[in-house]
């Protein structure tokens, strides 16, 4: 029997499947960066539930766009993502563009950027918000319960 990494997150087998939408389930956030303090920033400034919200959410994180990859290639359900645009090889800004040509009714992107003059790429890569480092806990908070109802 084959056992996945990712066993351990009880999430819906399919993301973007329109009979989970407004589910009981615990939201799915994905995050990419190459950079573990990223990663752990966003994290901590997630928490286990956002400011007004009843259900708590699910973070799983990634250091590479391969494994963020084989993740959906799994059919996990996806609620939202944020990207590091800063991370190396492959920057969150391609990998959005890709998410977005690539998966049908796919998840909102959040993008986190270094510079403000970097917004227009992030807008032209399909981001649907964009959040700059450093992370501050409340904007990144309130965004994310943007998009997790």
């Amino acid at each position: 029997m084959e056992v996945s990494v990712y066993d351990s997150i009880s999430a819906a087998p399919l993301y973007g499947d329109p009979a989970l939408q407004g589910s009981a389930l615990a939201p799915v956030i994905l995050v990419y960066s190459d950079d573990q303090s990223v990663r752990a920033a966003i994290s901590a400034a997630l928490g286990k539930k956002l400011p007004g919200e009843e259900r708590e959410h699910k973070v799983v994180d990634f250091a590479t766009a391969d494994a963020l990859r084989l993740y959906l290639s799994e059919k996990r359900k996806v609620d939202l993502f944020i990207l590091d645009g800063e991370a190396v090889p492959e920057g969150g800004m391609g990998l959005t563009h890709a998410l977005k040509d690539e998966i049908i009714d796919c998840p909102p992107v959040m993008l986190i950027i270094q510079r403000p003059q970097d917004s227009w790429l992030a807008k032209w890569s399909g981001a649907d918000a964009v959040i700059s480092h450093p992370i501050d806990p409340f904007t990144l908070g309130s965004k994310v319960a943007e998009f997790i109802k």
